[in-house]
């Protein structure tokens, strides 16, 4: 299935099609040298599937299903990660990282099931991260010094992209200060908008906007989005959101959290109907207390990418298969999908 592309009227890519492949090569390069710095990672090596067996894969939504393969060799099922989510949490644990550090990586993963559209693709590749934390560091407080982090990682790429490219000094600045807000609060000020329209009004106006509290059921008996019930905290987690100027929207870069401990895992796997996961290894860690505290996340590449360069479509800043209307409306504004 997918969305019918939209193209802005007179929309003319500032980098042509090579200049755009060296520029995706700096941000990727200079982003993550600034996450880590800012966060104290290391970057280790990722897998791109896990055994189906091991309750590793993250299930997203619920509803979307893994790309699945066996190994007649092991004689067990594999699926190809949605994403790293407890593999990471896993990883901090089998390395031995100490509170205060942590681990980045390259996630690739195919999400088969994507509704493909200007900002999706069934081929989704993030900077997948995760750190140790203390006890005392499960608080909104922290939370929010780790998102303010994150955008100024992205406010320093921004500026040397534009030192090295002339023509991205055009391209409006990434706003620094962090607007935070709950899904609830949300749906307070906007009570008749659907929760994507709720997002659009509000990042019209704050430009950088942390949206808290993300995948509990709010007022209106709905979640706002939703969440697996075994990553993330649903009080102390959120996605961070920019206004995209090019495509006139709120446009999600990162989502992210404070994760679960062994109370709070055992409290949404139950709202959540999903008892029959704690029998899985790393639930029957997380619920014994074998595996640290930890917060994380996933930054999109390839959409920092499109809001750095300015971009309209995905399919300019990375490789992926996409239905014939898509390629025909790219091809007749004369939009290259790489």
């Amino acid at each position: 299935m997918s969305t019918p592309s939209y193209i802005p009227r007179n929309y003319a890519p500032a980098l042509g099609l090579y200049e755009t492949q060296k520029a995706i090569g700096l941000i990727k390069r200079i982003f993550e040298d600034h996450l880590s710095g800012e966060l104290n990672l290391r970057r280790v090596s990722a897998p791109l599937f896990v055994e189906a067996a091991s309750g590793l894969n993250d299930d997203l939504n619920g509803v979307e299903r893994p790309v699945s393969f066996d190994i007649p060799f092991t004689g067990r099922e594999a699926q190809v990660v949605h994403s790293l989510a407890k593999w990471k949490r896993m990883a901090l644990y089998r390395f031995g990282f100490h509170t205060g550090s942590g681990i980045v990586t390259d996630m690739n993963a195919i999400r088969r099931d994507e509704e493909l559209d200007n900002l999706h693709s069934v081929y989704v590749d993030q900077w997948d991260w995760e750190k140790v934390i203390a006890p005392r560091d499960r608080n909104e407080e922290y939370l929010r010094e780790v998102v303010q982090a994150i955008v100024r990682a992205i406010v320093q790429t921004q500026r040397t992209l534009r030192q090295v490219f002339g023509q991205m000094q055009s391209q409006p600045l990434i706003e620094e200060h962090v607007t935070f807000i709950t899904t609830q609060e949300l749906e307070d000020l906007y009570p008749d908008l659907s929760p994507k329209e709720r997002e659009n009004a509000f990042t019209r106006t704050h430009h950088t906007v942390f949206l808290e509290q993300i995948g509990g059921v709010l007022k209106s008996g709905k979640p706002h989005d939703g969440r697996a019930p075994d990553y993330d905290d649903w009080s102390l987690n959120g996605d961070l959101l920019f206004w995209n100027p090019v495509l006139e929207c709120a446009f999600e870069v990162s989502s992210m959290g404070i994760r679960v401990s062994p109370e709070v895992l055992d409290r949404q796997l139950s709202l959540a109907g999903c008892d029959n996961r704690r029998e899985l290894m790393f639930h029957k860690m997380l619920l014994a207390g074998q595996l640290p505290q930890t917060i994380g996340g996933g930054i999109g590449q390839s959409r920092l990418c499109m809001l750095l360069l300015g971009k309209a479509h995905i399919g300019e800043v990375q490789s992926s298969v996409w239905d014939e209307e898509t390629i025909s409306v790219c091809r007749e504004a004369g939009v290259p999908l790489l």
